[in-house]
Formats: structure tokens, C-alpha cells, sequence
């Protein structure tokens, strides 16, 4: 979950882009406003807004996003309450506010209309805002589980232009490539199928390697350029690991057929809402996340190794 904000003096502008109908555009909160057509929606907010003439931009726009994983759970229901608690959390309380959903992309997406100058007249303030909207999207994100993307894979490369479309092409394919090869031999011979050179940065004239460059589509960038995980040092680590996993399980006697049993999926849970503005509920239904239980585990692994060397 991301959200973007921004400010202005129109809310007839405002109103007409978030009802526009190519957007397929659906309502879903409407709360102190005249809501007969788009007209009477912007002079409700027009109206207010002149309690405190002397605020230049009464105009307050926020879109929220979230990752199309989160498609299916993310009700009209379930997006209006998260959106409310966005908005209490950020301080934007006891004023006009128009909440719609989009359906011309491909993620899940809200745009929120909402008038700076509040009920009684006084300013909503936006002091830090985009430091606590950042802080609050990150722990909604969390209490309700919603999927996480990292900087790259919030990228569109489709809309990207070069060298910046090859970079996140060269980022797509470290990542996959790194995780599973056992060496540079294999790492540079798997790259080469797929379009791209290696080769090593030495320090002065000696043989000792400083870096790692990586070239495509007529392009060069530096591994840590990528991205930081990509420098020589950290590929050459992520190698070894693969290479000390593989001998792992190499000598590792075979695992018997049932001996163990995947986890049971969580059952749904179709009651989204709880409360006066409803609160969407992670699909765990013990509220407990993936994160948790990894952690748990960490913690009982590492308890049995201390009983392990007490007892011995």
C-alpha cells in the first residue's frame, strides 16, 4: 500500500477527474457533501472551503494503491475502511470527504477528495505529512497483511525508457540467476544465454577483483548499481551459499514419503468488517502473520540447540 498526495484550488478539477466515467469510476464514500452530480459534489466542498478564504490550495487529493496480489481480498467494503483509517490516523478528521474507486488499471487503487479547511472552519494541518503517510501505509500494510513490494517490482519497466528499461531487465535476471548457481562459471554461462556479458573489475594490475560489470542491449552497469544486493562481494557470497546448500542436501539422507505435512491453507474469513468503520482483518484468523510464525520458529530453533548443548 502506497499513497501519493497532493494539494490544489479546484475542486471542481479535483471532482470531475476522480468521477470521470472512461475511469469506471464507483463511489464509495460521500460524507458531508451534496452528492446530486458532480456540480453539486464540487460546491459543497467549495462552499466550506470559504469558512478560511485566506488558505490558497483548500484542495486535498490522496490516491492509495495497492499490489494487485491483494485484488481478490480487497473488497469496495474492505478498501473503504481502510482508507477511513488512513485518513483518522493522518489527522484528517471532521471534514468533507469524497472516497472513490478506480477500475482502469491493474491494481486495486482509491483516490480520496478531501477539503483542507474542516468543519469548524480551522486548517487540517499537513505538517511531515508525506513522513506519516509513509509510516502509516507501512504499518496498514502490516496489520492487515497485504503483500509488500520491494522498490523493483513496484518499477513498470514496460513504461521505462533506456538504459533505464535494460537496468531493471539486468536487475529480473540477477535475481533469478544468483539464487540458483553454484559458481561464476554457471552464473556467466546462464547469463550469456539470456543476452548478457560479465566481467570483473581488478584492482589496478593485479589479479585481485574490485567489482563486477554486467552488459546488455548495448549498456553497462556495475553490479551495485543494480541493485546493492548485486556487488561482487554479495554475489560472490550468495554463490558459496548455494554451493554449501547443495552439499547440504547431497548428504542429507533422503526424506520418507509422508513424512511430513504442509501447513493447512487458513480459512477465509468473509467477515471483512468489525467495529464502527469496519476493520479488514488479515486472512489469519488467529491475527497471527507469516512474519510471526517465522519468528516463533527461529525462537523454538534456537531454544532447542541451548537445551541441546546444556544436555551434552
Amino acid at each position: 500500500m502506497i499513497a501519493k498526495i497532493v494539494k490544489g484550488s479546484s475542486f471542481k478539477g479535483v471532482v470531475n477527474y476522480i468521477l470521470d466515467k472512461e475511469k469506471d469510476a464507483k463511489i464509495l464514500v460521500c460524507d458531508g457533501l451534496f452528492a446530486e452530480n458532480r456540480d453539486t459534489i464540487a460546491m459543497s466542498f467549495e462552499a466550506q472551503s470559504k469558512m478560511n478564504p485566506r488558505v490558497m490550495k483548500p484542495v486535498g487529493h490522496i490516491s492509495l494503491a495497492f499490489h494487485k496480489e491483494d485484488e481478490h481480498r480487497l473488497t469496495d467494503h474492505a478498501m473503504a475502511g481502510i482508507a477511513l483509517e488512513y485518513l483518522k490516523e493522518i489527522g484528517i478528521t471532521d471534514t468533507q470527504v469524497l472516497i472513490v474507486r478506480h477500475f482502469d488499471k491493474e491494481h486495486p487503487h482509491v483516490h480520496i477528495a478531501f477539503n483542507r479547511i474542516a468543519n469548524n472552519g480551522r486548517t487540517i494541518s499537513d505538517r511531515n505529512e508525506r513522513i506519516r503517510s509513509a509510516r502509516i501505509c507501512k504499518e496498514l500494510t502490516r496489520k492487515y497483511n497485504l503483500y509488500f513490494a520491494s522498490g523493483k517490482e513496484r518499477v513498470k519497466q514496460h513504461r521505462l525508457k533506456e538504459p533505464d528499461k535494460t537496468k531493471y531487465g539486468l536487475y529480473s535476471i540477477l535475481k533469478s540467476e544468483v539464487s540458483r548457481c553454484g559458481n561464476w562459471n554457471i552464473l556467466a554461462a546462464n547469463l550469456k544465454k539470456q543476452g548478457v556479458e560479465m566481467r570483473f573489475k581488478h584492482k589496478g594490475n593485479s589479479d585481485e577483483v574490485q567489482g563486477v560489470v554486467f552488459t546488455m542491449n548495448g549498456y553497462s552497469f556495475s553490479g551495485s548499481k543494480i541493485d546493492r544486493r548485486f556487488s561482487y562481494s554479495k554475489i560472490d557470497a550468495a554463490l558459496e551459499r548455494n554451493r554449501r546448500n547443495e552439499r547440504q542436501e547431497n548428504i542429507s539422507p533422503p526424506h520418507r514419503e509422508g513424512q511430513f505435512m504442509f501447513p493447512t491453507e487458513p480459512k477465509d474469513n468473509d467477515d471483512l468488517y468489525s467495529g464502527s468503520i469496519g476493520l479488514f482483518m488479515p486472512d489469519n484468523t488467529d491475527g497471527q502473520t507469516e512474519e510471526n510464525r517465522f519468528e516463533e520458529q527461529l525462537k523454538r530453533k534456537n531454544k532447542k540447540k541451548k537445551q541441546h548443548k546444556i544436555r551434552f
